[in-house]
């Protein structure tokens, strides 16, 4: 059987058109607002602390809170460990750990740009899983949409799946569980829709940032 001409015209204009809507990034589509997302997201890893931090630094053993942290960073080989007497008068002294970067701690650590010395170990970055809803808006430059949205981590490092690890940093065990919701806010531009500014609405994690 042959087509016709005029049907076949009619399917390839069709073809043409979605395929023209589906390139076009300035499109209010959840296409585009998922790639904005994810884009914005590679240059932004998600980090074990919610500031930077410069090493070595010095903990009391006697206090768990401190020295659970950063004995499972040991444990994953990112930080080394030395024990040390410290004095704190005259005639007393306290035992303290000394931790530093390990070689393999150097390789991961992310600098921070704006203090020398300071930096994060990253484990991931966010990967949208569902857009699940936006606020209504044009394809027009300057347009804005908000957008409530599902991400994982995608390529989430080693050491952060240990459960050494999560247990001693609880907020990587709910980060890396299951999706978790988000919210942005995309502006378009002349090259199509970017993060203007984003959170997360995931409160049971206390620690953690995104490096901007």
């Amino acid at each position: 059987m042959q087509i016709r001409p005029a049907i076949r015209t009619a399917a390839l204009c069709g073809a043409a058109i979605l395929l023209a809507s589906g390139c076009n990034k300035k499109s209010d589509n959840t296409i585009n607002f998922t790639s904005a997302i994810n884009t914005f997201y590679s240059a932004h890893p998600a980090c074990l602390w919610s500031d930077p931090i410069k090493f070595p630094v010095q903990a009391d053993t006697s206090n768990a809170s401190k020295t659970s942290g950063y004995d499972a960073l040991v444990d994953q080989g990112l930080l080394v460990r030395t024990t040390a007497e410290k004095k704190v008068m005259i005639i007393a002294s306290k035992q303290v750990n000394n931790y530093d970067l390990s070689d393999k701690g150097r390789s991961a650590w992310t600098a921070d740009p704006n203090q020398p010395g300071y930096g994060n170990f990253c484990y991931g970055h966010r990967k949208v899983s569902s857009i699940d809803s936006f606020t209504p808006t044009t394809d027009a430059v300057g347009a804005t949409t908000q957008i409530n949205y599902h991400y994982n981590v995608a390529d989430a490092a080693g050491w952060a799946t240990a459960a050494e690890t999560q247990n001693a940093y609880p907020q990587l065990q709910t980060e890396l569980a299951a999706p978790q919701n988000a919210q942005a806010t995309l502006t378009n531009t002349s090259n199509g829709w970017q993060v203007s500014s984003a959170k997360s609405t995931n409160t049971s994690s206390n620690d953690g940032k995104i490096v901007e």
